[in-house]
């Protein structure tokens, strides 16, 4: 009698393999989010910039499209020429490519978010500076324009991006060990 198995992966009831960190495309979110920083607006081109900006004067700064904008009503602008900016609290829905703002902003200042719940449990990550240096050197290509920074601390390289579904921190838990890159969201869910 001969008994046949099977050692090949990919078979009914097995786990797919995750995708790799420049493969993956989060999700938009379906409801609204929150998110802080700087709105930046260049002859009316406005843009809502997560992450670092320039000190220049006017500053500058790489942002995703911002609808549904009115400087009506807001405190704490600056303008010099045809660029008007400041920094600020939005709430809104995310596409994937534009913020679409929902509700009047609050300016940064007066702004007092809920601190997140620490994904380490105070628990010192598993990287030493070598490794993360180099996924720090990696990451710009693989995640692109959602990028907005990284800093390793502590054994972790906390990473920044614009939105993350929860896609990118498998794919890099899978890619670099699950104690090593933590994925944080510029944008987050509001339930409203």
């Amino acid at each position: 009698m001969l008994v046949a198995t099977s050692c090949a992966s990919g078979g009914p009831g097995s786990t797919p393999a995750p995708a790799a960190l420049g493969t993956v495309t989060p999700v938009p979110p379906a409801g609204e989010v929150a998110a802080t920083g700087t709105v930046l607006d260049v002859g009316g081109d406005i843009r809502l910039c997560l992450g670092a900006v320039a000190e220049s004067y006017p500053p500058q700064c790489t942002g995703i499209p911002l609808a549904g904008w009115t400087w009506d009503g807001v405190d704490g602008a600056e303008s010099s020429g045809d660029v008007t900016w400041g920094a600020y609290a939005v709430r809104g829905t995310y596409d994937g490519a534009t913020f679409t703002v929902a509700q009047p902003p609050i300016l940064l200042a007066l702004y007092d978010p809920i601190r997140p719940e620490d994904p380490t449990g105070g628990r010192p990550g598993a990287g030493d500076a070598s490794t993360l240096a180099g996924i720090q050197e990696e990451l710009p290509e693989k995640l692109g324009d959602s990028y907005l920074g990284s800093t390793p601390q502590d054994g972790w390289l906390w990473v920044d991006v614009v939105w993350d579904d929860g896609g990118w921190q498998d794919a890099a838990d899978a890619e670099y060990g699950a104690d090593v890159v933590i994925i944080r969201s510029a944008m987050t869910e509001t339930g409203g």
